[in-house]
């Protein structure tokens, strides 16, 4: 059981996987170390914004979630040596605004990326050492502004810029140590700086900071060296073939070869930044699993491009880059992707309908090839066109409906117009059964003879011989008109 005595509850080495219940909330000083606590659960510290001092060190910890000591704002010191965290993700010590000492030592961490420790601003002393720190981000330690001593010995170092240093103005203690330092040009300006006055930060023993490579300065002091003899070699870059034609869904892999010191970092990119929702290259190291940045990003690796399931909008110009301490070098890769004619017919444009303004952009179905390559923002704003294009005749369809009913209701002044019935009775009708008529004001009537044989040789004649009415022949009883529909 813990124990609990004035301000301070001990609960070390009892097999904790979770930190306990029930902790008074007035505690400042709490011991959470030798347990097996491998996570903070959300909202678990909340209740003890008093803490002045927490230790949480050789636990089995593997990531701090962002704002998991949001609470502890009156929080002095934190100890989480000995756990195994790899990462440290950008707003986990977010919310300790008063922390003046905190302890990563004898983690898994192998990078430090930009803006880590930004929530820190009054942080005095940060132990990083014995960790596998390789990388270490220029803007890191961005925001430490009151820090006095940074232990970064016996990480995984071979190199650490200017700019990753410059925001520490209140420095007095660097130790550097027992890292596996790669002297080139890169690493000239360190030695340059610990002689000109950097030294008064190092002890004698951190002023032994030891060469690894290249294998003709290894196990030489940095201190020792000339700045003459700290070279690079720039990179040169060679991608074979420069031209590829590829097939619609195939895969493709190319090789972009880098030499020079430092090994060059490689990155692949479209030069013509793509539009939204077209596949971006994917860059992975050979054999080894896509890096951190994920399908899409413009991630770097040993010079393996990989293209799967490869589209229209894959063709174009890419470029390969490699750099170093030394230089950048570049080489253009072309890709063109090819069509079979079963393909090429799938996306030749619809021909336009016979009558009616048309647009003479091509059309392509939604489920077509080329409109599948087309940008989300395209695909949508054409799918928007059509469904005004069908509401407006929708609403066009409607108005004509509407005005022939009107139509149909208006009541005419007498002898305008003829009230046209359908009939059908005596099969079809032809216009050899349709007269002109015109009554008093001078309106055209249409009226059928039944009694008119089809395609009649003559003119019939009234029962009295004489012509009547105004059309010679017709007869006029009964007085009835009908509506053809032809």
């Amino acid at each position: 059981a813990c124990r609990c005595y004035s301000a301070t509850v001990e609960c070390g080495a009892l097999r904790l996987r979770v930190v306990p219940p029930g902790i008074p909330p007035g505690t400042q000083t709490l011991f959470l170390q030798d347990n097996s606590i491998a996570r903070l659960e959300p909202g678990v510290l909340a209740p003890l914004a008093a803490l002045r001092r927490l230790y949480l060190h050789n636990n089995s910890l593997r990531a701090l979630e962002p704002g998991a000591f949001r609470a502890q704002s009156r929080l002095l010191e934190l100890a989480l040596t000995g756990n195994r965290l790899r990462a440290l993700r950008v707003g986990a010590f977010a919310g300790l605004a008063q922390l003046r000492a905190l302890y990563l030592a004898g983690n898994q961490l192998v990078q430090l990326l930009d803006f880590t420790f930004l929530h820190l601003p009054r942080l005095q002393e940060l132990h990083l050492q014995e960790n596998s720190i390789e990388l270490l981000e220029d803007q890191a330690l961005a925001g430490l502004s009151s820090l006095a001593l940074l232990d970064l010995s016996r990480n995984q170092l071979g190199t650490i810029s200017r700019e990753a240093l410059q925001p520490l103005a209140s420095l007095q203690v660097l130790r550097l140590t027992e890292n596996p330092w790669r002297c080139d040009c890169a690493l000239h300006w360190l030695g340059a700086w610990i002689k000109e006055g950097g030294q008064r930060l190092l002890s004698s023993r951190d002023k032994n900071i030891m060469c690894a490579e290249p294998p003709r300065l290894a196990l030489q002091s940095l201190l020792d060296i000339s700045g003459s003899s700290l070279i690079c070699i720039p990179p040169s870059v060679h991608v074979e073939p420069l031209e590829v034609t590829a097939n619609l869904g195939e895969d493709l892999r190319v090789a972009c070869q880098a030499s020079g010191y430092p090994q060059p970092l490689v990155t692949w990119r479209k030069v013509a930044q793509p539009r939204e929702g077209q596949p971006r290259a994917q860059v992975q190291p050979e054999g080894g699993a896509p890096r951190p940045g994920g399908p899409g990003a413009s991630d770097t690796g040993s010079g393996m491009l990989f293209l799967t399931n490869i589209s229209l909008a894959h063709a174009g110009k890419y470029e390969c880059e490699a750099s170093n301490a030394g230089g950048a070098a570049r080489v253009p890769f072309q890709l063109l992707v090819n069509l079979s004619q079963q393909q090429q017919l799938q996306l030749a444009p619809v021909p336009p309908p016979a009558a009616g303004p048309v647009s003479h952009e091509p059309l392509q179905e939604a489920g077509s090839m080329a409109f599948r390559a087309l940008g989300l923002a395209t695909q949508t704003a054409i799918a928007a066109a059509i469904a005004l294009l069908t509401l407006t005749a929708l609403l066009l369809a409607t108005m004509i409906c509407r005005r022939r009913r009107k139509r149909k209701k208006a009541p005419g002044p007498p002898g305008e117009g003829a009230l046209f019935v359908n009939d059908y009775s005596d099969g079809p009708c032809t216009f050899a059964q349709l007269e002109e008529l015109r009554d008093e004001r001078g309106h055209e009537m249409f009226v059928i003879d039944r009694s008119k044989p089809l395609f009649a040789e003559g003119p019939t004649e009234a029962a009295d011989g004489a012509a009547t009415g105004p059309a010679q022949g017709l007869p006029l009883q009964p007085p009835a008109a009908y509506e053809i529909h032809c």
